[in-house]
């Protein structure tokens, strides 16, 4: 029997999971019309992107230095901590890159680096050439592709730049998590909504920095405000050293910068 007087928010909810269960005939198309996509903001949603909010002159990056890290995995677990992320879902993670003499790589991340590193892989038989590890976690685009996809409005760009999601409208259709270059989206399987890194933007906002920031042990990752010359990420992106972004040719303008960014990174 088909029920009276449902909420708009359950009524949206119904017709997307119809559409993903393949009950609604159609495509994509249905939900987001070729070429961007504007949406339009709830009312009901306040703080943040409401009308109490207010915008800032800072202009946050995080810079992460290849050549520092350890593997040792302490900003996985500080962030599991902090967001007390689900088994087998990661908001950042740390991979590890393996190249032997032939220059072929090898690339592992058992359980996100959550355990760390403690030992050479098995596996590889072959004299290893170099080792080293790789941070990952949402790239805070200037240009998100997750915001133009949502079809519902769930996933947005604040003033200062954060871009994050609103899980009490988001319906768990999953197009932000295909969208994104940098796989850094999954589907919480315990609120049903999309789920990231958010750069832990409570703490930025108290004038703290990241929870990973934080229990890094060799200042690997980096956080501060571009707008300030005595900021650490101002100095580096001002300063000697390789610092790139990955994937530049997709356009999506990442504040998420390496230092030391190698060729053999995906």
């Amino acid at each position: 029997m088909k029920k009276k007087n449902q909420t708009p928010d359950l009524k949206r909810r119904a017709f997307m999971e119809k559409i993903l269960k393949g009950t609604i005939a159609g495509s994509v198309f249905l939900v987001i019309p070729a070429g961007p996509l504007i949406c339009k903001i709830p009312e009901q949603i306040k703080g943040i992107r409401g009308n109490k909010y207010e915008m800032t002159s800072k202009k946050f990056a995080f810079i992460v230095d290849i050549t520092s890290c350890i593997g040792c995995g302490s900003c996985c677990v500080a962030d599991k901590r902090e967001y007390n992320v689900p088994d087998h879902n990661y908001r950042t993670w740390v991979e590890r890159y393996i190249k032997d003499y032939d220059d072929k790589v090898y690339v592992d991340s058992p359980n996100g680096a959550l355990d760390g590193y403690h030992g050479p892989r098995k596996d590889i038989k072959k004299p290893i050439r170099d080792t080293f590890f790789v941070p990952k976690l949402c790239n805070m685009c200037k240009e998100p592709s997750c915001v133009q996809v949502c079809p519902v409005g769930a996933t947005f760009k604040t003033p200062d730049g954060f871009v994050l999601i609103d899980k009490k409208h988001c319906v768990g259709c999953g197009y932000c998590i295909q969208a994104c270059p940098y796989s850094a989206r999954f589907l919480n399987p315990e609120t049903n909504s999309a789920d990231k890194c958010t750069w832990c933007y409570h703490r930025v906002r108290k004038g703290l920095v990241p929870a990973c920031v934080n229990a890094c042990p060799t200042g690997a990752r980096q956080f501060g405000d571009l707008n300030d010359k005595n900021s650490n990420v101002f100095k580096k992106l001002n300063g000697p050293g390789v610092i790139s972004v990955l994937k530049k040719e997709m356009g999506n303008q990442p504040a998420l910068y390496y230092q030391g960014l190698r060729r053999e990174v995906i």
